[in-house]
């Protein structure tokens, strides 16, 4: 494949050659153009033909915002990626653009000399692999055959077991997700996944905890605008977001979410029809009282190089809830949450995983797959869906 097209727009100059250079220096991506703010911007797009756009919120003539609006009017679907600051004022504004379609966000470096500018540049690149790779992957299938592109095979269960079947049992111990031979390029080992032996059977939902990271904004918007509006258990959210803008996003999930949406504090009651955020760089847990579950926020280490982790928040669900909760695993690089939701089912607990094909990165269900964690796998499309019938049939 070749190089994921990069279009980098920002009017300051220092800040356009510092991306350009992070994008430069990893493999298998280029820039391709640059332009000082979203009117050029629009110029250069069927130009260049980027696979992904960079781009910067505070812009002379056209901001970041009008480059969306504008985006959308003419139905441009070049994957973005927003460059954020920190203040209250900068998140607000992120989440503004995450309503309307840019794909992620970004904290953007103070300079050169940023004591994390090799985190954020790590992140730049993981993003511009996801999300841009996934975009030039399907405009490749469409350029060769059209927009009759086959589906890949899927993985399903029952909910009541955790063997995964599929719809042609596998010969050997690992199996490919792609038969067709056309899309041979494709085709993507999976092994086998283990088998998790249950210590007893699932009970009644009490609670809900979802672990989710690349790709997680816009999969959650789509998955708690869609959620049973009479759901009965509360549900905790562990999301890889940098401090200060899980607020933020909490507050614009709230707005389309039917039910309570709101950034976890400690020591916040674990009730009915709540949804709670875990806080950017606070591992959240829960701890049951002789009342109530409450919230816990932790400062301890990252765990699987993360704070919050979605380990930490299955891990504690798995030893108070034991068969008593539903553990989901979404969109997501790495393995955090994959081996805390196999002790979640260890101990009863029903589980679902994010599909691969409507996985922004198949990272972390792909582990929780292989670790026999999930017992299910769901597209986007389907998890609110999946999610809302699993605790409706099984509610406290």
């Amino acid at each position: 494949m070749d190089d994921i097209k990069v279009l980098v727009v920002d009017d300051s100059a220092l800040m356009r050659n510092l991306v350009s250079r992070i994008v430069e220096n990893a493999p298998g991506m280029t820039v391709v153009g640059k332009a000082m703010n979203g009117r050029f911007a629009l110029e250069k797009i069927p130009l260049v033909n980027p696979d992904i756009i960079i781009l910067d919120i505070e812009m002379p003539e056209m901001n970041g915002v009008q480059f969306l609006e504008e985006r959308r009017k003419q139905g441009i679907t070049i994957p973005v990626i927003m460059l954020s600051s920190i203040a209250k004022k900068g998140a607000a504004v992120t989440m503004q653009c995450l309503a309307l379609g840019a794909s992620d966000f970004i904290t953007k470096p103070s300079g050169s000399d940023s004591p994390d500018l090799h985190i954020i540049a790590n992140t730049l690149v993981e993003y511009i692999s996801s999300y841009g790779g996934k975009y030039k992957q399907i405009q490749e299938l469409k350029s060769r055959f059209g927009t009759g592109i086959p589906k890949t095979p899927s993985y399903t269960s029952t909910p009541s077991s955790s063997t995964i079947t599929r719809e042609t049992e596998p010969k050997s111990s690992t199996t490919t997700t792609s038969t067709t031979s056309p899309f041979s390029f494709m085709q993507k080992t999976e092994k086998k996944p283990l088998e998790i032996k249950p210590l007893r059977e699932g009970g009644k939902i009490e609670i809900i905890a979802i672990g989710i990271s690349t790709g997680g904004p816009n999969a959650l918007r789509e998955v708690f605008k869609n959620i049973d509006p009479n759901l009965k258990q509360p549900i905790l959210v562990v999301q890889h977001m940098p401090a200060g803008f899980t607020e933020e996003f909490a507050n614009s999930l709230n707005q389309i979410c039917p039910l309570e949406v709101k950034e976890a504090s400690d020591g916040d009651l674990v009730k009915s029809g709540r949804i709670l955020i875990a806080p950017g760089n606070k591992h959240i847990y829960v701890e049951k009282k002789s009342l109530a579950t409450v919230v816990r926020l932790s400062d301890e280490d990252q765990r699987n190089g993360h704070r919050p982790s979605a380990d930490v928040l299955f891990e504690s669900v798995a030893k108070n809830f034991q068969n008593k909760a539903l553990g989901v695993i979404m969109t997501g690089m790495g393995r955090d949450g994959a081996a805390e939701l196999a002790e979640m089912r260890k101990q009863g607990a029903w589980t679902l995983g994010q599909d691969e094909e409507s996985s922004i990165v198949y990272g972390m269900p792909r582990v929780a797959f292989e670790l026999g964690a999930v017992q299910r796998q769901v597209s986007l499309s389907d998890m609110a869906k999946a999610i809302s019938d699993i605790a409706r049939e099984h509610s406290i």
